[in-house]
């Protein structure tokens, strides 16, 4: 247990790193961006968001599902429509604060709040998902060859986390946020991975059956968030190619890692 524990810890805290290293990128722009940047900016988080939904959340709920005799389709569709629902009450629970607290609504504001929420919430089954690995790998033995794929895993889920990183920072840059606020907020919507990845190992008997349904829905709540605000507002006005280009920018470069790393 001490030992995968403590490599749970190291792969985690690495994907951790690399989500503050993506976020890191908004020290290397002006203190606000508008206009067609923020149109690019908007459309490039769509794109990863979209991609990581698909390739990094839905086919591996499907796939560990498969591994439980469970038809692929029931945790991916099921979950999917949870973190659907989920995200659309957080959605009203804003706006109603929002309203109480302004006498009206930032709409900016609530749609930067909902992206932060679902990276949020799909960083943690990802963290889960290292967490298990390792958990598995000390089951069955613990040695080198049994930790590899583990560590693969790590490694993979760390360099996706790079682009995601920056898709938090750099809408909160174009919300008026200053760097380091940017900054540290994109690493905070990271640090659940280690959490979660090591709280995995501690309860990995109980928590493998579940991982699928916290997968696809991690994917509901990103799709909604991406669907609801970040499209309309990445294609509105007469820059919406802009949104349009950075959306596909994301998505491929996502789409990529996913693949590849996978």
């Amino acid at each position: 247990m001490t030992n995968s524990l403590l490599f749970a810890a190291a792969g985690t805290t690495f994907t951790f790193f690399m989500t503050c290293l993506g976020a890191a990128v908004v020290l290397l722009f002006k203190n606000s961006c508008a206009g067609k940047s923020q149109k690019v900016f908007l459309g490039f988080a769509s794109g990863v968001m979209i991609a990581a939904s698909v390739w990094s959340l839905l086919i591996p709920s499907i796939e560990r599902s498969q591994e439980f005799g469970i038809p692929g389709y029931i945790p991916a569709a099921g979950g999917f429509i949870l973190g659907v629902i989920f995200l659309l009450v957080f959605d009203k629970l804003i706006n109603v604060l929002a309203i109480k607290k302004n006498g009206n609504q930032n709409h900016q504001r609530r749609s930067t709040s909902l992206l932060i929420s679902a990276i949020t919430l799909h960083n943690i089954p990802e963290g889960m998902a290292v967490g298990l690995s390792f958990a598995i790998a000390a089951q069955n033995g613990g040695d080198a060859m049994d930790f590899a794929p583990a560590i693969a895993l790590a490694l993979g889920i760390g360099i996706q986390n790079f682009p995601e990183g920056a898709a938090v920072s750099l809408p909160l840059l174009n919300e008026g946020k200053g760097k380091l606020r940017a900054f540290a907020d994109g690493c905070l919507s990271g640090v659940v991975e280690p959490i979660f990845g090591i709280l995995t190992v501690v309860i990995s008997a109980s928590v493998a059956f579940y991982l699928p349904w916290l997968l696809s829905f991690a994917a509901g709540a990103m799709m909604f968030a991406v669907i609801k605000e970040l499209i309309p507002d990445a294609c509105s006005s007469e820059t919406k190619t802009c949104g349009t280009l950075g959306a596909m920018v994301g998505f491929l470069i996502m789409m990529v890692l996913d693949v590849a790393l996978g």
